[in-house]
């Protein structure tokens, strides 16, 4: 057992020195290295399941989606026009149409259908610290990604009530607690905006200018946990309360940019790249020789981009045809969702297996070919 754990560490420790190396050398984004890297070190035994690998890697997870709500920018997207917000409202009931148009005429499986529209953020985070967050198609994709999140975050939470429940009042009195923390967190933001407003110096308590013992980090890491400790008191997805600790810190200290790479630096240097290497490891290699799961997960892939990439045909008018499809691409990554009702799907026995290897391997695939379109759709516009 010990040996094991020796492994493992040096294993992970390996893979997230030399992950970045590697995608260097392949030319594609790091994430989807570590996912194959992932993947294959764990065929190959060197990576087993542990408790606390997965423990961590849910923790990876989480401060994904932390930082992912530290990219938004709240002020941007309540002054948005009514144009951006009805555009990204209708590239997103239009990509539902699209999603379940066309899973129903590929009969697909009932639990797929429901999971192709969704919609996660997470990994804009890593696009924006690649590109940078002021791109405008990264603008564009937060806002209408912060609208899809939320309504994903929502279906998610029905559909794990419901497969444990059924419909019924456990399901209503789960649905009462997500809009009601919602409402409360809306009241909190409005109360501490005015507060701050009329004692600005309280920023300054909180995190000094002259700041010697790292308060900024100890701030934003106790809102970090408090939130995901109250979603777990309630029994709501905890990715909405790390998310909504990032927003957080991003609305009443977004001014304080050495914050942001401090905390940035931390995910993406150490707990993400373990998340990314946990997905690809949570994969059987084995299962690609199952008869039809490749294919399987192919078609799910190119469905859920396509029906994203005709959606996002309302942003052109405001965006450009390339901006418009770096929009769609970006937002044809929902990895942890996919994982999470493929996982609930299959735990409650309306998923089979080999649907459920096909989810799990699109999501990779989703992955892989949008980070490396959106790479080249970057690079060649660079050279232009």
């Amino acid at each position: 057992m010990i040996h094991s754990n020796i492994s493992l560490i040096l294993t992970l420790s390996l893979l997230i020195w030399v992950s970045p190396f590697v995608a260097k050398f392949l030319r594609i984004p790091i994430p989807p290295v570590e996912i194959i890297l992932g993947s294959v070190f764990a065929y190959l035994g060197f990576i087993n399941h542990n408790e606390y690998f997965y423990l961590i890697a849910e923790v990876g997870f989480l401060y994904l989606m932390f930082l992912a709500g530290m990219e938004v920018d709240v002020k941007q997207i309540t002054k948005s026009s009514k144009t951006v917000i009805q555009k990204s409202i209708l590239f997103l009931s239009l990509m539902v149409f699209f999603s379940i148009l066309s899973g129903m005429l590929f009969h697909l499986n009932m639990i797929i259908i429901i999971s192709m529209p969704l919609i996660s953020i997470g990994l804009l985070a890593s696009l924006a610290k690649v590109y940078g967050k002021e791109q405008p198609w990264i603008k564009l994709a937060l806002i209408a990604g912060v609208l899809g999140e939320i309504g994903s975050i929502a279906a998610l939470t029905i559909f794990d009530a419901a497969s444990n429940t059924g419909f019924g009042l456990a399901l209503i009195s789960k649905l009462t607690y997500l809009i009601l923390f919602v409402l409360i967190v809306y009241l909190l933001y409005r109360l501490l905006h005015l507060l701050f407003w009329w004692f600005p110096e309280i920023k300054g308590i909180l995190i000094p200018k002259l700041d010697t013992s790292d308060q900024d980090i100890r701030l934003a890491m106790s809102l970090f946990f408090i939130l995901i400790a109250v979603m777990l008191s309630l029994r709501l997805e905890l990715a909405l309360g790390s998310f909504i600790a990032g927003v957080a810190i991003s609305a009443f200290f977004h001014h304080e940019k050495k914050l942001e790479k401090k905390m940035s630096s931390l995910g993406f240097g150490f707990l993400v790249p373990l998340f990314f290497i946990h997905v690809g490891a949570s994969f059987d290699l084995r299962a690609l020789s199952l008869d039809g799961v490749i294919s399987g997960a192919l078609l799910i892939t190119f469905l859920m981009i396509i029906s994203r990439i005709l959606a996002a045909v309302t942003f052109k008018s405001i965006s450009g045809s390339r901006d418009a499809l770096l929009i769609a691409l970006s937002l044809s990554m929902p990895l942890t969702l996919l994982v999470a009702v493929a996982t609930i799907g299959y735990e409650t026995k309306l998923l089979d297996l080999l649907s459920y290897y096909q989810l799990i391997l699109a999501s990779i695939f989703e992955i892989l070919i949008s980070m490396i379109i959106i790479k080249m759709l970057q690079t060649k516009n660079k050279q232009i």
